[in-house]
């Protein structure tokens, strides 16, 4: 491994951040993950991303930052308890577990932290085709956000190499991912993706019923437990 290559990996605990970073690694990569509370509901994440830092030994370097305002700010059924998670199946409009702004807030904190260790490379696992419709998920956001970025920070104000946002899932399905994670022996069984945020994924949810989808396409058992399997 080239140790003078890092890059911050915006890792959720969830199977989409968690092939990023087995992504990551294997392009030669000195991991740096950034973890957030946001008071969502499905909180026990953090504790998942924590695992999956010490699985790739980097417990170390792994920060948790507290961002429970948006929390504070509401608007979304992952922040508001009094909102229901919705379990119709992904449709063609914006769901309400959108969380406002909540991927331009991160992407801004992981370039701080990026700007201070000396990274060039963000990896962020967003989606935008097995994915729930967050407008934040979209190409256009993200090449948007690069340039902001560079506009916004010293490194790419004074310097030729800029900063750049790698999103190697943003044009993959969820079966997509993940072969290419089991391929790379990511510990899918350290994850989490359930909305709901019980000990047992729900099985029902948008976020669930993709993943089981994902898996099912590769003919593989997710190693996680579910409530129910719907399918």
């Amino acid at each position: 491994m080239d140790m003078s290559k890092k890059a911050v990996i915006v890792l959720s605990g969830g199977l989409d951040s968690t092939t990023c970073m087995g992504m990551a690694q294997a392009e030669g990569y000195e991991l740096y993950p950034i973890t957030f509370y946001y008071n969502q509901r499905h909180d026990k994440e953090v504790e998942h991303a924590r695992k999956v830092a010490a699985h790739y030994g980097v417990a170390d370097r792994h920060k948790v930052v507290d961002v429970s305002f948006l929390g504070q700010i509401g608007g979304s059924a992952l922040t508001d308890q009094s909102m229901e998670v919705p379990t119709s199946g992904v449709g063609d409009e914006i769901p309400s577990t959108y969380v406002p702004a909540r991927n331009l807030i991160f992407l801004s904190l992981a370039t701080a932290y990026a700007e201070v260790i000396g990274a060039k490379v963000l990896y962020t696992g967003v989606n935008a085709v097995d994915y729930s419709g967050y407008p934040d998920c979209r190409p256009e956001f993200i090449q948007s956000m690069e340039e902001t970025i560079n506009l916004a920070t010293k490194l790419g104000v004074t310097s030729d190499e800029k900063l750049r946002i790698e999103t190697p899932l943003i044009s993959l399905t969820k079966g997509e991912i993940i072969e290419r994670g089991l391929a790379l022996g990511v510990p899918y069984e350290l994850t989490t993706s359930c909305y709901v945020g019980d000990a047992e994924a729900c099985g029902e949810c948008d976020s669930c019923l993709l993943r089981l989808k994902g898996f099912a396409e590769n003919g593989a058992e997710d190693p996680i437990p579910y409530k129910k399997k719907i399918g």
